[in-house]
């Protein structure tokens, strides 16, 4: 509703800027809480919905109304004027809010199925100011959000799942509870959830599910297995296994799959049965069962980590026992992609270095926006100066034992230079630069913008490299081969951005990037402080494209990072 109202804001006087922002940043910061904001009202009232970034007692009243009466009357007067469903349109790619209101006035369309039905004929491209190419990239916009097969955001799913699972651990009636499925492995998008239970009592659990604030509907439910639809749109499995042959049942029920396919052969071959009950000789005795690890043991392999449980080789390095060391959050040591209030972030430079110690970073980079991300409030030469020297005054004069690097996320322009002078370049710790504007170029040229900007020799880390929004605007056109090659041959860091509709570079790209000796950094992108919490996403990815601590830099200490930096 507040992303709604700052649209409508936006078309009804764009110069209401400072107002439009406020809704902005409360949405955002609304959107990636990891508590349910109505648990936040329920115990700290209208003081606890201030705490949350970006939410004054304007907006707080709102959030409170909405709780209260299910309604919003602001929201409501806007959507008398403007009846669009601004949510659903704008997610497809190119179609922004103004657009939207253009169609809205020119052809009636209110919604995604009115945008089909005009595509349909053709009544976009007489359209002034749309066109026939335009019309071409709506279609794809719309084909690749139906692509998503109604699968979810990881960072949507897995903390669904992760108060599912603390209300069981916490009702007494479970000794075991654990997530598994692709939430378990980790995969960025997610069709429903599986939760493995042991219990002495399942029917009481079975009723219990049925009973969770979060289930909006029961579908199947039985003695030992209960499936739920959340109000959330995912299906849940919550399935009660005897202690005896749970780990059988994590091997089978994490999957993927075709590495379990593959490890079932392997068990055949060994002479095995390998079932979700567990590994069994010829004559049916049982092998293996309650341990998981112990079940890969049996079979002459090592465990593969959930992440890397997707036949692409893991397999055969466990039975040579060459699994590497994948890199753990406890590994990163700093963040090199941090936003303040010096452009689109929502919290100071101070609070956020405060919130990376508390969260036990020994350094973080400061990138707020150049100047051509006008929409983020990029800064120009001068304030870039400001800026520079606030960050050189924190590091002399605050005390921090956490380190402020100082960068900015520079925009690759189309020409592929960099959005700043080498002045400004040269007083950065390390440049992170990024694409933002002008994403429909051909490959051909958006390669040679990328490798241009390479081999200039000012670009450190190649920002969210594909630019993709998961499920709502497709890769920019690169020949990664070419973009990887010039990497390694001009020392530039490929960036996982650890925000959930993100997670860019994804697994896939990091595992084909390996290959060529590159190096990444797995940061947050963080707006507010409670982005940090979203590192774990990066790190996730990350181990699903094979890394280990070696290959990301943010886990050197900081005095081996400059240096790289440096080289």
């Amino acid at each position: 509703m507040f992303y709604e109202i700052a649209d409508m804001l936006e078309i009804e006087d764009e110069k209401r800027i400072f107002e439009i922002r406020a809704y902005r940043k409360a949405a955002l910061s609304l959107e990636t809480m990891q508590e349910d904001v109505e648990e936040v009202f329920r115990k700290n009232g209208i003081e606890g919905l201030r705490e949350i970034s970006g939410v004054g007692e304007g907006l707080a009243k709102k959030i409170i109304e909405y709780i209260e009466t299910g309604r919003m009357k602001k929201y409501e007067e806007y959507k008398k004027k403007y009846p669009i469903d601004f949510a659903g349109l704008t997610q497809i790619q190119t179609l922004g809010a103004r657009k939207a209101f253009r169609l809205y006035k020119s052809l009636g369309i209110r919604n995604v199925d009115d945008l089909k039905k005009a595509i349909a004929d053709h009544r976009i491209m007489e359209l002034e100011g749309f066109g026939q190419k335009s019309e071409a990239e709506l279609r794809k916009g719309l084909e690749l959000i139906e692509s998503g097969g109604g699968r979810m955001l990881l960072g949507t799913a897995l903390p669904e799942a992760e108060a599912i699972i603390g209300k069981l651990k916490g009702s007494g009636l479970a000794s075991r509870v654990e997530l598994a499925g692709s939430c378990r492995r980790r995969r960025e998008t997610v069709g429903d959830l599986d939760i493995l239970v042991t219990s002495e009592v399942p029917g009481k659990v079975m009723d219990f599910v049925a009973g969770l604030g979060e289930v909006e509907s029961v579908t199947l439910k039985g003695p030992t297995k209960t499936t739920v639809r959340l109000k959330i749109g995912l299906s849940c499995d919550i399935r009660v296994l005897e202690r005896k042959s749970f780990g059988a049942g994590m091997q089978y029920f994490i999957g993927s799959k075709d590495h379990n396919v593959k490890v079932r052969q392997i068990a055949i071959k060994r002479g095995y049965k390998l079932n979700e009950y567990g590994l069994f000789d010829m004559e049916d005795r049982i092998i293996a069962a309650e341990d998981e690890e112990t079940i890969y043991e049996k079979l002459g392999m090592q465990m593969p980590e959930p992440e890397m449980r997707e036949n692409r080789g893991e397999i055969e390095l466990a039975l040579e026992h060459r699994l590497p060391r994948l890199v753990q959050l406890s590994d990163i040591r700093g963040d090199l992609h941090v936003h303040t209030l010096h452009s689109d972030g929502n919290n100071t430079l101070e609070e956020m270095v405060g919130e990376a110690g508390r969260r036990g970073l020994e350094y973080v980079g400061i990138t707020d926006h150049s100047k051509s991300e006008y929409v983020a409030r990029g800064m120009d030469e001068a304030r870039f100066q400001k800026y520079s020297k606030e960050i050189d005054d924190f590091n002399e004069k605050s005390g921090s034992k956490v380190k402020v690097l100082k960068s900015a996320e520079t925009d690759i322009l189309k020409d592929g230079s960099l959005d700043f002078s080498n002045k400004a370049l040269d007083e950065m710790d390390y440049v992170l630069a990024s694409i933002h504007t002008s994403l429909n170029m051909s490959k051909d040229e958006m390669t040679k913008r990328v490798i241009k900007c390479m081999e200039s020799g000012r670009m450190n880390i190649f920002a969210h490299p594909t630019d993709r929004l998961i499920n709502e605007r497709a890769p920019i056109q690169l020949d990664l081969d070419k973009v990887f090659e010039a990497a390694r041959e001009n020392n530039v860091v490929m960036e996982i951005d650890s925000f959930p509709n993100r997670l860019d570079l994804n697994d896939e790209n990091i595992f084909r990037a390996r290959k060529y000796g590159l190096k990444f950094s797995v940061d947050t992108d963080s707006h507010r402080t409670g982005h940090m919490d979203l590192l774990k996403y990066g790190v996730w990815t990350a181990k699903r494209g094979w890394l280990t601590r070696e290959d990301v830099i943010n886990t050197m200490p900081l005095v081996k990072l400059r240096r790289f930096f440096k080289g």
